[in-house]
């Protein structure tokens, strides 16, 4: 069964990098702070911060070149934060020509390297 954390479609990206949100608070104000991108994909991100932030919010992330806006779909503390997922408004996709996060890795790739690796040492094993 898929939760609201896994609904994307797009292999989601895993990344390590710092990028400057901007939402409004309950009461209009104008909040700016800084946040760690935990993982990105063409129509989402997640995002993690220390404090709660309204579902249906509307969010900007920005970043060296631009800028990717969205509304918050999910709020979940975790040990060590909030985990925001970001569902990115329609026609505003992430791009890696636009925007290259530090630390990026496909989790597919990693996978796929793991299991030749395996396979590879199965070949060579004497029986």
């Amino acid at each position: 069964m898929a939760t609201m954390m896994d609904r994307r479609i797009e292999p989601r990206m895993l990344c390590a990098d710092l990028v400057e949100i901007e939402w409004k608070d309950l009461n209009g104000r104008r909040r700016r702070e800084m946040a760690n991108l935990e993982d990105i994909s063409l129509s989402g991100a997640c995002i993690q911060i220390e404090r709660p932030v309204p579902l249906g919010t509307p969010m900007r992330i920005h970043y060296p070149s631009g800028e990717l806006t969205g509304t918050v779909q999910y709020c979940v503390f975790r040990e060590i934060g909030y985990f925001l997922g970001i569902e990115f408004n329609p026609g505003n996709r992430w791009s890696q020509r636009a925007f290259r996060p530090q630390h990026l890795l496909d989790p597919r790739k990693l996978v796929a390297r793991v299991t030749h690796r395996i396979r590879g040492e199965g070949a060579t094993r004497p029986n």
